[in-house]
């Protein structure tokens, strides 16, 4: 309600919990908040004294206006009268989609008669391509300043994403298949393969004491090759690796097979992998014959990557992550150590993966049993 000039706002009183105010002395003696959030404690405090609003304005640098919202409190509590809601701020124009097929686009070739791209042709070009309804140039700016973009200097375009569907259909197929929804009854795996370099030392480490790092020699011998095949299900967080002498058409049928019978209940497995010669029905056939091929292989429907796009393949990133994790720049010396450090790795993230379930249905079983 309105007041008229020269009437004077009836004083503020709030009555605050003794809970709450322990909570408020808490906040205010120390730990890291938001200044305007400490003020705002401060001055509920005095309102729970009873000080009036223009007295606090005095001693407190809040306007009378941000004393009053701090009444919030007898509607809403702490969280009201300390905290502002979260706006939800002005609606993205373009979405995630969008985003990344415009960046697609000026990642490839301008149009004919162009040489060059510019933020005027980008989003010229969006709209005739019926990338998006329409967009202004500065949404374009802001989008490839923020990818860092620049292609109208003419260097090649560094940042590839991975919804490249403009350049090739196969691009387009295995953008499709990361795009379906879970369902375990047709899960989507990625299988990449790394070679590995075995090497031994041919002395042995200092290990780590107080005050000085592990030690270890420069020369070593090297031990020949083998190979690991690195394979996930992404959106299950599910791991598979396979350490094996070498990468041939045998060890991509026992991977194939293995692969096979981890999801019995599958109704189809959309399998994501590169153009290698190995991965065809025809390895299988060679290995295990034709009939045991087909029962193997028909449970998959094999998404290959372009030529020249294996990166869109996630299982790289797998491969990426067990380099790290597993491997680091130690030296395995043999098949056999390869295999026992593989397996470990592969056992602990299934189980990390396993636990983090289990915690989500328990923590949704809680919620659920509480509404009820």
């Amino acid at each position: 309600m309105a007041h008229s000039k020269g009437t004077a706002r009836p004083a503020l009183r709030i009555e605050v919990s003794a809970k709450d105010q322990k909570e408020l002395r808490k906040l205010v003696s120390g730990g890291v908040q938001q200044v305007r959030v400490v003020l705002r404690a401060l001055a509920l405090l005095q309102l729970a004294k009873g000080v009036a609003g223009p007295r606090i304005a005095g001693i407190i640098p809040l306007t009378p206006q941000a004393i009053r919202n701090v009444g919030r409190y007898q509607q809403g509590g702490l969280e009201r009268a300390l905290y502002e809601k979260q706006r939800p701020g002005a609606a993205e124009v373009l979405d995630d989609s969008q985003k990344q097929r415009l960046i697609a686009m000026v990642c490839s070739s301008p149009p004919e008669g162009r040489a060059r791209w510019t933020v005027r042709l980008v989003a010229e070009e969006a709209v005739k391509r019926k990338l998006v309804p329409r967009v202004r140039r500065e949404t374009v700016r802001i989008l490839l300043l923020s990818h860092d973009l620049k292609a109208w200097r003419g260097k090649k375009c560094e940042w590839w994403p991975i919804w490249m569907t403009t350049i090739s259909p196969r691009w387009k197929t295995v953008l499709e298949v990361y795009e379906r929804p879970y369902d375990p009854r047709q899960p989507v795996v990625c299988l990449d393969e790394k070679p590995i370099t075995l090497h031994a030392d041919l002395r042995p480490a200092s290990p780590a004491v107080p005050g000085r790092e592990a030690l270890r020699d420069n020369e070593y011998e090297r031990r020949g090759a083998a190979n690991v095949f690195c394979a996930v299900e992404p959106k299950a967080g599910r791991h598979f690796t396979f350490a094996t002498p070498d990468r041939s058409g045998f060890e991509f049928a026992q991977v194939t097979v293995t692969l096979a019978m981890a999801y019995p209940e599958a109704k189809t497995i959309h399998w994501v992998m590169d153009n290698l010669n190995i991965h065809r029905r025809k390895t299988l056939a060679d290995v295990s014959g034709a009939e045991m091929a087909a029962e193997v292989w028909d449970r998959f429907s094999v998404h290959y990557t372009p030529t020249h796009g294996s990166w869109l393949n996630q299982a790289e990133i797998e491969i990426g992550i067990f380099s790290r994790q597993c491997l680091g720049t130690r030296r395995i010396p043999n098949l056999r150590t390869l295999r026992q450090e593989a397996k470990a790795w592969n056992r602990r993230m299934n189980s990390e993966v396993w636990l983090q379930k289990e915690l989500f249905h328990a923590v949704r079983d809680l919620a659920q049993d509480s509404a009820a």
